[in-house]
């Protein structure tokens, strides 16, 4: 079975809304059969109009959350965790709505949170995640919709780093439905080995995010690609690979990431030039 080729709304529009959907049509000439939607402000989407062009240009519609510091399912406040809660909820509510299988993202705290924190409060920051979590997953459940939980780079959060630590907490919420978002970006700076840490994850991986070890186009960096797309291949991985970056001009996500400048001459060449570079790679892998 080939895998797909999906292209992220953040390398698009941000704040993404039914007015940026007319990028459907460029986003499908340029080859790409899945576009990812990242729900920033669930008040600008709706499923009427997502539906509307997805069938126009046939494509299929993948959901990924958008975590700011109001949306911590592991924040010491229990009014903000619950209001982390009820956006993951509607974020499933669009998923299943749209036909996607997941929604995705670092679900578990707020992207650019990090501390020095003692064991007991790291253990706590851990356990209110699973509880949250496990709360959101089983309503994810009832909608026919998985979890996809992505690890992050130490500098955009303390909590989840690499795949064991996302396999412990997908191990701790103990759902079926809840696994991992894998990103060659954070692999590249976290995991010791790309092979090894896709092997000892496989049970759990459920969504692929790529991008380069700056952000950029695939292929145009430092990642070792051959070995990912083996490992992919070694782990019988069946989703689809969706290119992320961001655009710099958004200074919210700009901060977030530590994004400074501009990561390839333009985003549309960043998705173009991605896209060529995946689909290759996936036919040598023998993945398509």
């Amino acid at each position: 079975m080939s895998l797909k080729i999906g292209v992220s709304s953040f390398i698009l529009a941000s704040p993404f809304s039914d007015a940026d959907l007319g990028v459907a049509a460029k986003v499908a000439k340029m080859g790409f059969t899945v576009l990812e939607i990242c729900i920033e402000n669930p008040a600008l989407l709706s499923a009427a109009a997502i539906n509307r062009a997805a069938q126009e240009h046939q494509l299929e519609i993948s959901i990924c959350g958008a975590f700011g510091a109001d949306r911590d399912v592991s924040h010491e406040e229990l009014a903000i965790r619950k209001g982390a809660v009820e956006y993951i909820k509607s974020c499933i509510d669009l998923a299943a709505a749209v036909g996607s299988k997941y929604v995705s993202g670092p679900m578990y705290s707020a992207t650019g949170k990090t501390r020095l924190l003692s064991p007991e409060l790291r253990q706590q920051q851990f356990d209110w995640a699973v509880e949250s979590l496990r709360a959101v997953g089983e309503y994810a459940a009832t909608k026919g919709v998985g979890l996809a939980i992505e690890p992050l780079n130490r500098f955009e959060t303390d909590l989840i780093n690499t795949l064991e630590q996302g396999t412990r907490l997908c191990d701790a919420i103990g759902l079926i439905n809840v696994g991992l978002l894998i990103d060659t970006f954070h692999m590249n700076i976290e995991e010791k080995s790309l092979t090894s840490a896709m092997e000892a994850a496989k049970k759990y991986i459920f969504h692929v995010q790529v991008s380069e070890n700056d952000r950029g186009t695939p292929g145009s960096g430092q990642v070792h690609w051959d070995e990912f797309f083996s490992a992919l291949k070694s782990v019988d991985y069946k989703g689809s690979v969706v290119i992320e970056s961001f655009l710099p001009t958004v200074a919210e996500i700009a901060r977030a990431v530590s994004l400074w400048r501009p990561v390839a001459s333009s985003m549309d060449c960043l998705a173009s030039d991605g896209f060529v570079f995946i689909r290759d790679s996936l036919v040598r892998a023998g993945l398509s």
